[in-house]
């Protein structure tokens, strides 16, 4: 690939972006050997290798690859049958368990048959556990081994910690001793040359035997071995010696396993450093939030919403480009600073970016092909010390492009032509565009010679390009927008910027009409395409405006329905369980009417207990059909007019027969008690029963309950009565009240010695009637009375 085009479309700078990305110094070196391919099956499976890599960044976030290591001289040094030292053993046990990880982290994880390419790194990784525990149990840091090394190692250290602490114990027998503390300069043990000595008085070296080790600066403090620690030392130093020797047999033994395995390390680490490189282009990827282009063998390139990736993100405008479907040649035109380069270099960098395998910041639709070589003279390269202006500079790049190009090439042209007179400059420039037209090499230019654009105009497989230039602001939008040529805007810059109009009139009086002609017709067609885009936008304005209230007035009507839904089925559920309960009351009911015959009731109560278990039944099973018809009819009747409580009437959506307890004429609603449950409903539902009808229905519960609460007392006297009878009759009046609808009762027992109003509270705590009970207040009895609350 050509080097001044790397260099010149910045590539090392993505390479330093891809560097920083790697973990290891093996990966970082196979990012700085990355140069662009013009393989096409190369280019696929480098494209591959990083949509993994991409993948499963995303998915699993921590990649585990730390711990790999450049092992590749020290596992070398091993396999000669060198001893390695504690950290360099370190360094291998880590790079042994990069490699076990890694292999687990791709083979054992679900859907590892997405990832062919690193699944098939990862089988050539070859796993040592028992080498990599081994090191670990021994090792515990750079500069010291573990007693769990060798059982000598340990048995060693045992004894040499005993050693110590006999020698210790002797020197402080002497040093705490009467004779001899006035011989010391201070009661303590120390140690010089690893030999246990005690400081003693010059004048009074003679008084302890021993050993002359050391004295202190001043001459003041001998520090001597007394001779009777002398052999205890010696033994010491034997220990250590034997400890030394232990240590090196361990070190020994390690680095020749590690020796043994030279080559499947140096296969692991080539295969960790591949694993890393392709995980950091994946990180890249990541980071652009670039994605893998499609890969054409057509010579086509289309580029949709590129990105510049050396411009933040904040600041970059998106440009779409194509070439080779149409047209091989695009010539780009307009102002200054209006993105002419950036567009040059954004396809340069992106083609040579996709041939390094790496994906490119742009959106999905992208595709890309592969060129044998990528050319770009982008810049100015004038050098003094060469006396080449800029011109010759420039065409000295030509030359060298156009001896080199070939027809799957890819060139790259900044201000072709520019430097020279311009008319011989412009005819030099399309001269040098026919040619590499002819030989349908991929071609791109930037110009301001009208020249090239009427070339494109005129020219069939040439299109003109421009960047779009917003002269009210006099800023760039840095948009390319192809098939339109560019204009200068030089008059209506230089009017903005307050030149006078006199001195711009002279201007265009000073070129040619059909110059003039064409750049009004270009500044026409740009004025009419800008007013055109932007009725495009607001008729796309209010298309997703009309989308947005149709789908905001769809969402209430389905929120309007759902609630509508909610409402009614809470209102089902809510009568269903009104009426389970009331059958659950009306069996209870039955039960305990049962139970009164059982106590003594005659065989005619029977038959009419019978009768009114019946008759509830009947009217509860009615009742117990769908919830639906607890509604209004849909084919109501007019409201019932004149109600008045005692009147018998039929509710039609229930089929059943009630009397009108209350009427509510603003409501339209009457409260209408039907069996044992009392129901407000719409006049709407009811109708007046015909008199001779009523009169055959009065029997059953209808007429036990009518009777029931015109007969029922608002309390019961129970004084006089002991607590057996008392407990009857209670629950005999709580039956009859509950039934005639009764809501407070007041039971009178009287205060006494306190059995009977004990006993009854108790029975009341147990009554399947009763909602709560307590103490008569003041001016209801109070403590001679209990009043009861009725469910």
């Amino acid at each position: 690939m050509n080097k001044k085009a790397l260099k010149v479309l910045e590539y090392y700078k993505i390479i330093d972006m891809l560097k920083e990305r790697a973990s290891s110094s093996l990966g970082k070196k196979l990012a700085d050997e990355l140069e662009p391919s013009n393989s096409f099956e190369e280019v696929e499976h480098w494209q591959k290798e990083t949509s993994e890599a991409q993948s499963l960044i995303l998915k699993s976030g921590n990649i585990p690859l730390g711990g790999i290591h450049d092992a590749r001289h020290l596992v070398r040094r091993a396999g000669m049958g060198s001893s390695l030292d504690p950290g360099h053993l370190l360094v291998v046990c880590d790079t042994l368990r990069a490699a076990r990880r890694m292999k687990s982290f791709i083979e054992k994880r679900e859907g590892s048959e997405e990832y062919p390419i690193l699944a098939s790194l990862a089988q050539n990784l070859s796993v040592f556990r028992d080498i990599e525990e081994e090191i670990e149990n021994s090792i515990i840091s750079e500069h010291e081994i573990s007693d769990s090394a060798s059982p000598q190692l340990r048995s060693i250290r045992r004894r040499i910690v005993q050693k110590n602490e006999a020698i210790r114990s002797k020197l402080h027998a002497i040093i705490t001793s009467a004779s001899h503390q006035k011989y010391l300069q201070d009661a303590i043990v120390t140690i010089r040359g690893d030999r246990f000595v005690v400081p003693v008085k010059h004048e009074y070296k003679s008084n302890v035997p021993g050993i002359v080790h050391d004295q202190s600066s001043s001459g003041a403090t001998l520090f001597i071995e007394p001779m009777s620690v002398v052999n205890m030392n010696n033994e010491l130093r034997e220990l250590r010696i034997s400890e030394k020797d232990e240590i090196e047999r361990i070190l020994r033994e390690l680095s020749g396993k590690v020796g043994e395995i030279e080559e499947e390390i140096g296969v692991n680490l080539d295969t960790l450093a591949q694993i890393d490189f392709i995980f950091a282009k994946g990180k890249l990827s990541v980071s652009m939030r670039a994605i893998e282009p499609s890969i054409s063998n057509d010579m086509k390139l289309r580029i949709k919403n590129a990105r510049h990736p050396l411009i933040p993100s904040n600041q970059v405008v998106p440009i779409n480009i194509w070439l080779g479907e149409d047209f091989t040649t695009l010539v780009i035109t307009g102002p200054n600073t209006g993105g002419k380069t950036v567009t040059l270099k954004t396809v340069g960098l992106f083609s040579l970016m996709n041939q390094s395998g790496l994906h490119v910041p742009a959106d999905y639709g992208t595709s890309m092909c592969v060129f044998e070589d990528i050319f770009a003279d982008i810049g100015d390269e004038q050098s003094i010390e060469q006396s080449l202006s800029t011109f010759s500079s420039h065409m000295t790049n030509i030359v060298e492009i156009t001896k080199n190009v070939t027809s799957n090439s890819l060139v790259l042209f900044d201000e072709l032509g520019a430097g020279t007179d311009p008319v011989e400059g412009a005819a030099l420039a399309m001269s040098i565009l026919d040619d590499l037209y002819k030989l349908g090499v991929r071609t791109i230019a930037t110009t301001h010679y009208s020249e090239l654009k009427h070339y494109a105009l005129t020219k069939p497989g040439v299109e003109n390009a421009s960047v779009e230039f917003d002269v009210k602001t006099l800023s760039p939008t840095y948009r390319l927008l192809i098939g339109v040529p560019g204009k200068s805007n030089a008059f209506e810059i230089s009017k903005k910027l307050g030149l006078d109009d006199y001195i711009i009139d002279n201007a265009k009086e000073l070129i040619s009409r059909e110059n003039i002609e064409f750049e009004d017709l270009l500044q026409d067609i740009e004025t009419k395409r800008q007013r055109a885009q932007e009725d495009s936008k607001r008729a796309l304005m209010d298309k997703q405006e009309a989308q947005r209230l149709r789908k905001d007035l769809e969402e209430k009507r389905e929120k309007v329905a759902s609630q509508r839904d909610k409402i009614v089925s809470e209102a089902k559920r809510e009568a269903q369980n009104i009426l389970k309960k009331a059958k659950a009351e009306a069996d209870e009911i039955v039960k305990k009417l049962r139970q009164l015959e059982k106590s003594g009731y005659s065989s005619e109560m029977g038959k009419k207990v019978e009768k009114l278990r019946h008759d509830m039944k009947k009217s509860m099973g009615s009742l117990d059909e769908s919830v639906d018809k607890l509604i209004l009819p849909k084919a109501a009747k007019k409201e019932i007019k004149g109600l008045k409580e005692g009147e018998e009437v039929e509710v039609i959506t229930l089929g059943q027969k009630g009397s009108v307890i209350s009427t509510d004429e603003k409501k339209k609603e009457a409260l209408v008690q039907i069996g044992i449950m009392k129901m407000n409903l719409p006049y709407a539902s009811l109708q007046r029963i015909k008199k001779d009808e009523s009169k055959k229905k009065h029997s059953g519960a209808g007429k036990i309950m009518k009777s029931k609460s015109q007969s029922v007392k608002m309390e019961i006297d129970l004084r006089g009565m002991n607590l057996e009878e008392a407990m009857y009759e209670v629950d005999k009046y709580l039956d009859d009240a509950y039934i005639a609808g009764l809501e407070k009762v007041t039971i009178i027992h009287g205060i006494g010695t306190g059995v009977l109003k004990s006993g009854i509270k108790q029975m009341l705590k147990k009554h399947s009637h009763v909602k709560s009970a307590r103490d008569g207040g003041y001016g209801e009895g109070g403590a001679g009375v209990t009043v009861v609350h009725l469910k």
